[in-house]
């Protein structure tokens, strides 16, 4: 039976990293909503970046079905920050008889802060094609991320300290 794979974790804290792991050792499918939003509005989508956000998740839970049907595993590469998206993400699979699977990727503080200094680095460069995080943006997201709890967690990948 095929699987979705949830990425959860804040910014920069290697989670399209690990959705390339699994794609290559499940022989997945990666669905990334920024991957989408970059691609066309690149850094700016101004004040319409959530609804832009919103819309693409949407696309891709009907997509991601799509694939599923065909035997595929499926890697959703976005943060699912609350616990209520996650929510949502499980009973939405679950409403299709599909498992899905909570890979939390868990950093410490200094490290995440490092990771978002280097991405903005590349992203000014042009060697990576990324949302650059202001203070902003990062504030935003920080303040909205709800850690998982252990009973939502399939997988943790590094520790919170």
């Amino acid at each position: 039976m095929p699987t979705v794979y949830l990425m959860c974790g804040r910014i920069c804290s290697a989670k399209s990293t690990h959705a390339a792991a699994l794609r290559r050792a499940h022989r997945a499918v990666v669905l990334s909503v920024d991957e989408i939003t970059l691609a066309l509005f690149g850094q700016d989508a101004g004040e319409q970046h959530d609804t832009y956000v919103a819309r693409a998740e949407a696309y891709l839970f009907r997509k991601s079905l799509e694939i599923l049907e065909n035997g595929i595993d499926v890697i959703l590469d976005w943060g699912f920050w609350t616990k209520r998206e996650r929510d949502e993400a499980r009973a939405f699979y679950a409403a299709e008889g599909i498992p899905a699977e909570l890979h939390y990727l868990d950093i410490p503080r200094e490290e995440w802060l490092k990771r978002i200094a280097a991405r903005n680095r590349a992203v000014l460069t042009g060697e990576a094609d990324a949302y650059y995080v202001d203070d902003g943006l990062r504030a935003k997201f920080e303040a909205m991320f709800e850690v998982p709890s252990p009973d939502e967690i399939a997988v943790r990948v590094g520790t919170e300290k």
